[in-house]
């Protein structure tokens, strides 16, 4: 797997299915509260992917559970400068116990109604997208789980993406908007080393070797157990 300069191979891989990872994620929480699972990774690692699966996991053993992308959190604010508006915003709210609506300020001025949500019941919060492991909002998280990715395949994948949904304009431009972002993410990441506070590392779509329906490979993190 070709990595950014600085990030470690993570391994050895193994297989895992969604409620293998959310047991590593969830050892050592004591079950009585409420939980924050942060699902960090580079653009098109495959984080949305392991967060659609842990939730559905989640709910499927009866435990309430949200998501939180950091995308809306971001949104016409900062592609990184929003961990304060993450923290006073969504994750004190909800480790104080009541809902979470929560109206990041790029929405209204550009033309956004509604707000991110998170029902008084949920009992498992993920937040998901790149800098979900921030240090700065570390005290609030639980767990951190990395998604490590191939920096070739990661692109192709995120341009390919981001150009069938049209949501950054035309193909030269969603590409102009890939290298615009990296240029942030990269010294952002290499500045955080989010995989350093991870309990666990998942390997992206494909990139450390095929896998099954419903399965990941998984490798053991920094601050396992």
């Amino acid at each position: 797997m070709k990595l950014h300069a600085g990030e470690p191979a993570a391994g050895p891989w193994r297989r895992a299915t969604a409620g293998e990872v959310l047991d590593v994620l969830l050892a050592g929480v004591d079950g009585t509260g409420r939980v924050v699972v942060a699902v960090d990774g580079r653009s098109a690692a495959g984080k949305t992917t392991l967060t659609a699966a842990l939730h559905a996991e989640a709910e499927r053993r009866g435990v309430p559970a949200a998501v939180v992308h950091t995308d809306d959190i971001a949104w016409y604010h900062s592609f990184f400068d929003w961990g304060h508006l993450l923290a006073d915003g969504v994750l004190r709210p909800f480790r104080a116990g009541g809902a979470v609506s929560y109206v990041p300020p790029g929405w209204r001025p550009n033309g956004r109604d509604g707000a991110v949500e998170v029902p008084a019941r949920t009992q498992l919060l993920v937040v998901e997208g790149v800098g979900a492991g921030r240090r700065e909002v570390g005290e609030l998280l639980d767990a951190v789980v990395w998604v490590q990715s191939d920096v070739d395949r990661a692109r192709v994948r995120g341009i390919a993406r981001d150009t069938a949904s049209g949501v950054n304009g035309d193909p030269a431009q969603t590409e102009a908007f890939w290298d615009e972002w990296d240029r942030e993410e990269v010294p952002f990441q290499a500045a955080e080393r989010p995989w350093e506070r991870a309990a666990l590392v998942v390997a992206g779509a494909g990139d450390a070797g095929p896998v099954g329906a419903g399965e990941f490979l998984v490798g053991p993190g920094p601050a396992a157990g």
